[in-house]
């Protein structure tokens, strides 16, 4: 399938134009599947920084397309404003400098991690838009 019929290609390239901040992670937010999806997860909430939330997990193909659009092979991956931040380590990073809350335009949070977040549960997969 070439890149320009690919629907679920840019079904993954509007969300990302359409959302100023969006993170792809395993799970949600409430409910992460993996360790570095919840980290990077928590660093957004305790920035109190709105952001989008796609679960790649219910369908293989969204990680896949993910990837090839991004040119990135590990989740999670947040974007601000159409561009590429990086994944669960480049997130931490920037958080415990300050930058992620500069990138984001958020006040820089008083905590110097992250609060640590659960990856536990089986719970129902879902997507979730946490824009206000």
């Amino acid at each position: 399938m070439s890149e320009e019929t690919n629907p679920l290609r840019d079904a993954i390239r509007e969300a990302i134009a359409d959302n100023p901040v969006i993170l792809f992670m395993k799970g949600t937010p409430e409910q992460p599947m993996c360790g570095f999806s919840a980290r990077t997860a928590a660093a957004l909430q305790s920035l109190d920084a709105p952001f989008a939330a796609v679960d790649i997990l219910p369908d293989p193909r969204i990680r896949q397309e993910l990837s090839a659009l991004s040119q990135w092979p590990t989740i999670p991956q947040l974007f601000v404003r159409g561009e590429l931040v990086g994944g669960a380590d480049i997130v931490a990073e920037m958080y415990e400098s300050g930058e992620l809350a500069e990138v984001l335009g958020v006040e820089p949070a008083t905590a110097p991690e992250p609060p640590a977040a659960d990856a536990a549960g089986s719970a129902p997969l879902s997507i979730e838009n946490r824009l206000s």
